[in-house]
């Protein structure tokens, strides 16, 4: 696959996520809905006012992986836990779920809402247009000292909770146990490479430290792959729902098989090439274990039911076959047709609506823009190349900036201020085989780097690692400023980036 139809594919897979995503109205609707919950069951007035309720979410809206409902008679399900500080030596399961259940009806709205009781949670129906209903799961702390013995990390142990189970009470005076907090640990350490990175952009972005941009304002390929994943899933087996695979188990497997891929298509193809390759044989039985509590078996299922592991594997096999399928078009539009049966013919209507959006707005920009950017890189101490150039290959520049060390952000040419003091870095990735030569060429416009007499514009060698691939520079003078990397073999400049941008305050 050529790199431009890749990309243009990846992005078109973005859109499909950003279609089939909670909208941001719909999600602080639910979040004021779950926080409204909170204080209600913690108002100072409340019987659960001296346990410290805690409420808060778990499963696909913590992890940033809803996925809008097939049908718009469909609901979202949030799913919530409310957690007391209760020892489990002073109170039963029973007990438990009855005094979070009693308090909610003290709620005259609650109480209407309410649905009845369920096996593990209770479940608040919102209002039809809503389109969303709430499952609040008590839970008490747990002693996670037999967690650290399994060698789970502190990091991840402390947040272990017993959760209520009307099946479990009645048979097993041990409670059930679950860890939604370390679980989410966990899931963002996966992504944690990219999920920094496009953080760091984000902050260029708004002027801001990237401790300051919360995690739900980004959206990584793991997190996209997910929901696509998912959709995928749901229209496949929207007549099979027992043998449908769970959330937890593509979740789990696919946070697993990703190596932080960029681009939203390698990380598709990794973590569906991936998948199977985590799901393990433990004597007779198949496990797809929960990484937050090895005891845990998230596949327990597939021995009682052994279709829906061969279910799984046909699945995975499917969703592979459907997007290279698609992906031999070569036209969008093509593409997005090709795409309809796997994922719905909305999502994909909407998705070509807002790549075409996006591909004409920058269309018309560069339209706008193309004399200008044909001639602000027409500058007088920008050398010609030294070599003839016979275009044999590729070669691309990623940028990183650092500034004071308290922070490092990767940038893409052209597209942020940074501002001045920031130490950069550059990276040429090539499809060129070895031996070849590395030259960077750096130019320096602007008045300022005119009166400091750094209009630079000549050519200049790489670090000495990975054959001369890296470049190091700093942001001094405001203005428009470019590097450029060749490759050159036998006199010949066979690739050449073109300039990536930088831009200064």
């Amino acid at each position: 696959m050529q790199i431009e139809e890749k990309m243009q594919f990846s992005q078109l897979l973005e859109h499909i996520s950003d279609s089939l995503d909670i909208s941001e109205t719909r999600y602080k609707e639910a979040e004021e809905r779950y926080q409204a919950i909170g204080k209600w069951l913690g108002k100072d007035d409340s019987s659960l006012a001296i346990y410290n309720p805690d409420i808060y979410p778990q499963g696909s809206f913590r992890f940033g992986t809803v996925v809008k409902p097939v049908s718009d008679e469909d609901e979202y399900d949030i799913d919530l836990v409310c957690q007391l500080d209760i020892p489990k030596s002073n109170i039963t399961q029973q007990h438990l779920k009855k005094i979070i259940g009693d308090r909610l009806k003290a709620n005259e709205t609650y109480e209407r809402m309410l649905d009845k009781e369920g096996r593990r949670c209770w479940t608040l129906n919102y209002a039809e247009g809503a389109k969303f209903h709430m499952d609040i799961l008590p839970a008490i702390p747990d002693n996670f000292n037999w967690l650290l013995s399994l060698n789970v990390p502190m990091s991840i142990a402390q947040y272990a909770i017993c959760i209520t189970d009307k099946e479990a009470w009645n048979k097993d005076q041990d409670w059930p146990r679950s860890n939604p907090k370390g679980y989410h640990e966990w899931f963002k350490e996966r992504m944690k490479t990219i999920l920094l990175e496009r953080k760091g952009m984000l902050a260029i972005k708004s002027h801001a430290e990237i401790e300051d941009i919360p995690d739900y304002r980004v959206k990584t390929p793991l997190q996209r792959a997910i929901q696509i994943l998912k959709r995928h899933r749901d229209i496949m087996f929207g007549d099979d729902p027992n043998d449908k695979p769970i959330s937890i188990i593509i979740t789990t497997l696919a946070a697993k098989a990703y190596n932080n891929e960029a681009n939203l298509y390698d990380a598709i193809q990794s973590i569906i090439d991936g998948m199977p390759r985590h799901i393990e044989t433990r004597g007779e039985a198949i496990w797809v274990p929960n990484p937050v509590n090895p005891m845990e078996n998230f596949a327990d299922k597939w021995q009682e039911y052994p279709q829906r592991e061969i279910k799984f594997r046909q699945w995975l096999q499917r969703v592979s076959e459907d997007l290279d399928e698609a992906m031999k078009k070569k036209d969008i539009l093509l593409i997005g047709e090709a795409l309809k049966p796997a994922f719905g013919e909305r999502v994909i209507n909407e998705s070509l609506k807002q790549f075409a959006g996006k591909e004409a707005k920058i269309s018309t920009s560069l339209s706008k823009k193309a004399s200008f950017s044909m001639n602000r890189f027409n500058v007088s101490q920008r050398q010609k190349p030294k070599w003839p150039v016979i275009k044999k290959g590729w070669v691309t520049v990623t940028g990183w900036a650092t500034q004071k060390g308290s922070w490092t952000r990767q940038f893409k040419s052209d597209s942020v201020l940074l501002p001045k003091h920031c130490s950069l870095r550059f990276e040429a990735q090539t499809n060129i085989s070895r031996p070849f030569k590395v030259y960077w060429q750096v130019v320096n416009t602007g008045s300022e780097a005119e009166r400091a007499n750094c209009l630079r514009g000549s050519f200049c060698d790489g670090l000495l690692e990975k054959d001369e691939l890296f470049r190091e520079e700093s942001t001094l003078y405001t203005g428009m400023h470019w590097i450029e990397c060749f490759i050159v073999k036998d006199g010949v400049c066979i690739a050449r980036s073109g300039e990536f941008v930088v831009n200064i305050e």
